[in-house]
C-alpha cells in the first residue's frame, strides 16, 4: 500500500507539474504581440501591408498601419519617431528628402517597383500631342525629375543632363512641340486630367483613380525601373527584429503572388 501510495502522490506531484507548465506556457502565448507602427500611402502600399499582417501575427508582431496621403508627413513620422518605418517611397526621393531636411532615415529593404505613366482624357496617342500642349508632372524635386525623364525616353524632349533625376523643366535642353509645364502636387495629378493634354502620374495614385496603367498609360516605364519603392526607417528601429520582420514578410512568396495577381504588371515585384 505504501509502495502504491507513493506513486499516487508522484503521479499527482507530475500531473500538477504539467498542469503548472501548461498555465504558463498559455500565459506566456497570452501575452500581447509586439507592435511595428508603419505609415503608408493606401495603393498599393496599404494593400500590400494587409497581405502580410497575418504573416507577422503568427510570429509575434502586430503591424499597426496609419495612412497618409503625401510625401512628406511619414518620412517626418519616421525621423521623429512616431513610426517605427514607412512605404511609399523609392531610393531618389528618400536620398533628396536626406540631403535637404537632414533627417536620420535609411532604405532597410526595396519591395516592388509601380512604372510612371503619362496619361491623357484629349488624345489617344503620343503622336497626337499638339504644338504647345499643357503637360502635368509631380512638383517635388525626384519625382518631377523622374516624369521628365519619361518624356525624354518618349522622345517628346531632351534634358541639359539626360541622366539627372532632379531635372525641372527649366532644365530642359530642346522642347520640339513647345510643351507648356504645369507642377502640381502628386495626388492632384489624376484630377488634373480634365484641364491638360497630358499629365504624368505615379502609378499608385493612377490606380487609385481607377486608371490602368496597362490599358490606360500611352507610355509606361519598363519593369527595370531603378525607382524601386522600399521600406525606411530611423537608424535605430531599422534593427529591430520587428522592422526585420516587416521586411522578410514583404519578401515573401505569399505577396509576391498577391502583387502578380492583383495588380497583373501595374505593379511589379523588385525581389
Amino acid at each position: 500500500n505504501h509502495f502504491t501510495e507513493n506513486n499516487i502522490m508522484n503521479k499527482i506531484k507530475s500531473l500538477l507539474g504539467f498542469a503548472a507548465l501548461t498555465v504558463a506556457s498559455v500565459s506566456f502565448t497570452a501575452q500581447a504581440n509586439e507592435t511595428i507602427t508603419i505609415g503608408a500611402t493606401p495603393v498599393p502600399h496599404v494593400e500590400i501591408l494587409e497581405v502580410v499582417k497575418p504573416i507577422l501575427a503568427k510570429e509575434g508582431f502586430d503591424l499597426k498601419i496609419t495612412e497618409f496621403n503625401d510625401y512628406v508627413q511619414p518620412n517626418l513620422a519616421v525621423a521623429d519617431g512616431q513610426l517605427d518605418c514607412n512605404f511609399f517611397q523609392h531610393l531618389p526621393y528618400l536620398e533628396s528628402f536626406v540631403k535637404e531636411r537632414g533627417s536620420d532615415l535609411v532604405n532597410v529593404g526595396g519591395i516592388h517597383i509601380e512604372p510612371m505613366g503619362v496619361y491623357s482624357r484629349k488624345i489617344k496617342d503620343l503622336k497626337d500631342l499638339k504644338d504647345r500642349a499643357t503637360v502635368a508632372i509631380p512638383n517635388d524635386p525626384t519625382n518631377g525629375g523622374r516624369a521628365l525623364l519619361l518624356l525624354q525616353s518618349a522622345g517628346l524632349i531632351t534634358l541639359e543632363d539626360p541622366k539627372s533625376v532632379t531635372s525641372t523643366p527649366l532644365d530642359i535642353k530642346e522642347n520640339k512641340k513647345n510643351l507648356n509645364f504645369k507642377e502640381l502636387e502628386a495626388p492632384q495629378l489624376p484630377r488634373s486630367l480634365d484641364d491638360t493634354d497630358i499629365s504624368i502620374i505615379n502609378t499608385n495614385y493612377a490606380i487609385g483613380a481607377g486608371l490602368n496603367p496597362l490599358k490606360d498609360a500611352l507610355f509606361i516605364e519598363k519593369s527595370d525601373s531603378p525607382y524601386v519603392n522600399i521600406v525606411v526607417a530611423n537608424s535605430k528601429t531599422a534593427k529591430s527584429e520587428g522592422v526585420q520582420a516587416l521586411v522578410k514578410a514583404l519578401k515573401s512568396p505569399k505577396v509576391k503572388k498577391f502583387i502578380l495577381d492583383k495588380y497583373k504588371g501595374a505593379v511589379v515585384p523588385a525581389f
